[in-house]
Protein backbone atom coordinates (compact mmCIF):
# COMPACT_ATOMS: atom_id res chain seq x y z
CA UNK A 1 0.00 0.00 0.00
CA UNK A 2 2.89 2.52 0.94
CA UNK A 3 4.45 1.94 -2.35
CA UNK A 4 1.30 3.24 -4.26
CA UNK A 5 0.92 5.81 -2.71
CA UNK A 6 4.89 6.58 -2.95
CA UNK A 7 4.57 5.65 -7.07
CA UNK A 8 1.65 8.41 -6.84
CA UNK A 9 2.77 11.15 -4.73
CA UNK A 10 6.06 11.15 -5.84
CA UNK A 11 8.15 11.70 -1.93
CA UNK A 12 8.12 9.38 1.30
CA UNK A 13 7.06 12.15 3.38
CA UNK A 14 3.74 12.52 1.39
CA UNK A 15 3.44 9.39 1.29
CA UNK A 16 3.78 8.58 4.42
CA UNK A 17 0.67 11.28 5.46
CA UNK A 18 -0.92 9.77 2.77
CA UNK A 19 -1.20 6.63 4.47
CA UNK A 20 -2.34 7.74 7.77
CA UNK A 21 -4.96 9.41 6.32
CA UNK A 22 -5.85 6.29 4.38
CA UNK A 23 -5.95 4.23 7.45
CA UNK A 24 -8.00 6.50 9.46
CA UNK A 25 -10.35 6.90 6.53
CA UNK A 26 -11.01 3.09 6.46
CA UNK A 27 -11.21 2.65 10.36
CA UNK A 28 -14.26 5.10 10.08
CA UNK A 29 -15.64 3.84 7.21
CA UNK A 30 -15.14 0.69 7.94
CA UNK A 31 -18.78 0.15 8.63
CA UNK A 32 -19.22 0.78 4.45
CA UNK A 33 -17.07 -2.58 3.55
CA UNK A 34 -20.19 -4.55 2.03
CA UNK A 35 -17.62 -7.30 1.53
CA UNK A 36 -17.93 -7.69 -2.46
CA UNK A 37 -14.33 -7.12 -3.12
CA UNK A 38 -11.26 -8.37 -0.93
CA UNK A 39 -10.28 -6.28 2.32
CA UNK A 40 -6.60 -5.32 0.50
CA UNK A 41 -8.63 -4.19 -2.65
CA UNK A 42 -10.83 -2.06 -0.52
CA UNK A 43 -8.61 -0.44 1.03
CA UNK A 44 -5.68 -0.29 -1.74
CA UNK A 45 -8.77 1.73 -3.42
CA UNK A 46 -8.74 3.81 -0.30
CA UNK A 47 -4.88 4.72 -0.61
CA UNK A 48 -5.28 5.14 -4.36
CA UNK A 49 -7.76 7.90 -3.90
CA UNK A 50 -6.12 9.74 -0.95
CA UNK A 51 -3.14 9.67 -2.80
CA UNK A 52 -4.79 11.31 -6.00
CA UNK A 53 -7.25 14.13 -3.41
CA UNK A 54 -3.62 14.82 -2.43
CA UNK A 55 -2.11 15.99 -5.50
CA UNK A 56 -5.01 17.52 -6.35
CA UNK A 57 -4.52 19.56 -3.34
CA UNK A 58 -1.07 20.52 -4.91
CA UNK A 59 -3.20 21.39 -8.47
CA UNK A 60 -1.41 18.70 -10.41
CA UNK A 61 -2.70 19.24 -14.06
CA UNK A 62 -3.25 16.40 -16.43
CA UNK A 63 -2.54 17.65 -19.98
CA UNK A 64 -5.93 17.33 -22.21
CA UNK A 65 -4.71 16.48 -25.35
CA UNK A 66 -6.97 15.89 -28.78
CA UNK A 67 -8.33 12.67 -29.37
CA UNK A 68 -5.82 11.53 -32.20
CA UNK A 69 -3.84 9.09 -30.37
CA UNK A 70 -0.94 6.85 -32.24
CA UNK A 71 -0.06 3.83 -30.46
CA UNK A 72 3.80 3.43 -30.03
CA UNK A 73 5.33 0.50 -31.56
CA UNK A 74 7.73 -1.00 -28.99
CA UNK A 75 11.31 -0.96 -30.28
CA UNK A 76 12.22 -5.21 -30.68
CA UNK A 77 15.91 -4.21 -30.54
CA UNK A 78 15.82 -2.48 -27.33
CA UNK A 79 16.86 -4.93 -24.63
CA UNK A 80 18.28 -4.95 -20.84
CA UNK A 81 21.52 -4.13 -20.22
CA UNK A 82 22.12 -4.74 -16.89
CA UNK A 83 18.64 -3.91 -14.47
CA UNK A 84 19.34 -1.55 -11.87
CA UNK A 85 16.01 -1.48 -10.31
CA UNK A 86 17.12 2.15 -8.60
CA UNK A 87 17.83 3.20 -11.69
CA UNK A 88 14.58 2.82 -13.02
CA UNK A 89 12.60 3.66 -9.82
CA UNK A 90 14.44 6.69 -9.75
CA UNK A 91 13.67 7.31 -13.81
CA UNK A 92 10.12 6.98 -12.87
CA UNK A 93 10.01 9.10 -10.30
CA UNK A 94 11.52 11.75 -12.38
CA UNK A 95 8.38 11.98 -14.45
CA UNK A 96 6.11 15.06 -14.71
CA UNK A 97 3.70 14.14 -11.94
CA UNK A 98 0.33 13.91 -14.68
CA UNK A 99 2.77 11.23 -16.28
CA UNK A 100 3.96 9.19 -13.60
CA UNK A 101 0.11 9.05 -11.65
CA UNK A 102 -1.17 8.03 -15.20
CA UNK A 103 2.16 5.36 -15.93
CA UNK A 104 1.72 4.03 -11.93
CA UNK A 105 -1.81 3.56 -12.37
CA UNK A 106 -2.02 2.04 -15.80
CA UNK A 107 1.36 0.09 -15.50
CA UNK A 108 1.68 -0.33 -11.54
CA UNK A 109 -1.74 -0.90 -10.02
CA UNK A 110 -3.74 -2.53 -13.66
CA UNK A 111 -5.87 0.32 -14.04
CA UNK A 112 -7.34 0.49 -17.24
CA UNK A 113 -7.48 4.18 -19.33
CA UNK A 114 -11.31 3.84 -19.00
CA UNK A 115 -11.00 4.00 -15.26
CA UNK A 116 -7.86 5.96 -14.85
CA UNK A 117 -10.44 8.81 -16.81
CA UNK A 118 -13.00 8.74 -14.68
CA UNK A 119 -10.41 8.52 -11.48
CA UNK A 120 -8.42 11.75 -12.77
CA UNK A 121 -11.54 13.31 -14.80
CA UNK A 122 -9.78 13.27 -17.56
CA UNK A 123 -10.20 11.71 -21.33
CA UNK A 124 -9.41 8.10 -22.45
CA UNK A 125 -7.39 9.44 -25.02
CA UNK A 126 -6.02 12.00 -22.60
CA UNK A 127 -5.23 8.73 -20.15
CA UNK A 128 -3.83 6.76 -23.46
CA UNK A 129 -1.69 10.24 -24.50
CA UNK A 130 -0.03 10.58 -21.35
CA UNK A 131 0.52 7.02 -21.35
CA UNK A 132 2.42 7.51 -24.05
CA UNK A 133 4.29 10.05 -23.72
CA UNK A 134 5.40 8.92 -19.88
CA UNK A 135 7.23 5.90 -21.46
CA UNK A 136 8.44 7.91 -24.06
CA UNK A 137 10.36 10.33 -21.43
CA UNK A 138 11.40 6.80 -19.01
CA UNK A 139 12.80 5.44 -22.20
CA UNK A 140 14.68 8.65 -22.96
CA UNK A 141 16.07 8.83 -19.10
CA UNK A 142 16.96 5.20 -19.13
CA UNK A 143 18.82 5.36 -22.55
CA UNK A 144 20.65 8.46 -21.13
CA UNK A 145 21.40 6.62 -18.01
CA UNK A 146 22.45 3.82 -19.75
CA UNK A 147 20.24 0.98 -18.04
CA UNK A 148 18.87 0.08 -21.98
CA UNK A 149 20.91 -0.09 -25.50
CA UNK A 150 19.63 0.07 -28.58
CA UNK A 151 21.32 -2.58 -31.23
Amino acid sequence: MYNTSLRIAGNATDAEDIMQEAFLSAFKKMDTYSGQVSFGAWLKKIVVNRSLDHLKKKKVHFEELDERVTEEVENPLMEIREVDISKIKEAIFQLPEGYRVVLSLYLLEGYDHDEISEILNISNSSSRSQLLRAKRKLRERLLKDEVFSIN
